[in-house]
């Protein structure tokens, strides 16, 4: 595989915090350097779009699709001006809408057409829909580059909208997500007029719920065996009714504790020594301290950028992949029929 390339990979995440933008050299399928990076928040005029998109009509949905493109063309080329960069690929996530795997629909909102033709960069979007018609779950699409990008770890824990866990077993690569995590914990901070709560010390002045936590966790899906994904769908069918009642700092205590007992009970049956845990929730102190409590393995912090930036710097990887033409998706992870090179390629001429 002919590597020394730079690439920006982009992740807009089920949070709604906004763009995160890493631009990044590949020497080759196993080392790389974050070179520059950068997060764009969502304006609240973003925030509410998003997060009502899939109540729109189709026409409305296309409508917001093509700004939505042009909002995220207009800052990477922002980005590569300030930066002076000038990058071979560019690797979009795009804005998960919709996520139901087990009827085989997933969209990721993102027309990588505009990207292209704004960036003048050849850009690969939609990584989900191949493995979900390969009779996949479409995710996690990132456990590829924790094999080969940061496969010095026993473990990957990503805490983000949602929490997941990537491991090794048996020589094969295995991933699945774990709970819902920061989609219910902003959820719950915008009741008090926050966006996030931050370092978890709202959380960590509530009382546990306890009958909460048993019915939060005696939840179908944790039962079940992997291959497993999550999506707003579901939380907003099982989660959001339940988290009522209650004071919203004792709801954030619960809901933390909950987080907590979910990724301790899938560490310790894995058993591994180290756990490499990044994403917004890896910020989280009280989070990460009632995990730790909870598990014999060592959580181990990367450097901010990667605490932040992993996700795009993985996606960047996958569209590398995709135009080699390599596997970028495993169905070791997803449950699909075989592994493949998922990804929507455009030229920009």
């Amino acid at each position: 595989m002919d590597f020394n390339t730079k690439g920006i990979g982009v992740m807009s995440g089920t949070s709604l915090d906004g763009l995160d933008l890493a631009f990044c050299d590949f020497k080759d399928s196993r080392q790389f350097r974050l070179e520059k990076f950068a997060h764009v928040p969502y304006p609240k005029e973003w925030v509410q779009r998003l997060s009502e998109a899939h109540d729109l009509s189709a026409l409305e949905l296309l409508v917001l699709e093509r700004d939505y493109s042009e909002f995220t063309a207009q800052h990477l080329t922002n980005f590569i001006e300030v930066h002076q960069i000038d990058p071979e690929f560019i690797g979009c996530h795009g804005h998960t809408i919709f996520h139901r795997p087990n009827e085989n629909i997933t969209h990721q909102m993102l027309d990588g057409s505009i990207v292209a033709a704004r960036t003048g960069c050849v850009t690969v979007c939609d990584f989900r829909s191949l493995d979900v018609a390969l009779g996949g779950q479409g995710a996690p699409l990132v456990p590829v580059g924790d094999e080969l990008l940061f496969h010095q770890y026993d473990a990957c824990l990503n805490i983000g909208g949602f929490a997941n866990i990537s491991f090794k077993s048996k020589g094969i690569r295995t991933a699945f997500d774990i709970c819902p995590a920061n989609i219910v914990l902003n959820h719950l901070s915008k009741k008090l007029g926050l966006e996030y709560d931050e370092n978890g010390k709202l959380a960590s002045q509530g009382t546990v719920n306890n009958a909460l936590l048993e019915s939060l966790n005696s939840l179908k899906y944790f039962k079940r065996k992997a291959p497993k994904s999550l999506g707003r769908e579901w939380v907003e069918a099982e989660v959001f009714p339940l988290i009522d009642g209650d004071s919203t700092q004792n709801l954030l205590a619960t809901y933390v504790a909950h987080i907590a007992d979910q990724c301790a009970a899938s560490i310790d049956e894995i058993g591994p020594d180290s756990v490499l845990t990044t994403g917004g929730g890896a910020h989280n102190k009280f989070l990460l301290k009632e995990i730790a409590k909870r598990v014999d393995s060592e959580i181990l912090l990367p450097s901010k950028e990667i605490i932040d930036y992993k996700e795009s710097i993985i996606f960047a990887f996958l569209a590398k992949l995709r135009l080699d033409e390599h596997t970028n998706t495993l169905c070791s992870v997803t449950g699909a029929r075989t592994n493949s090179c998922g990804g929507a390629m455009y030229l920009p001429r």
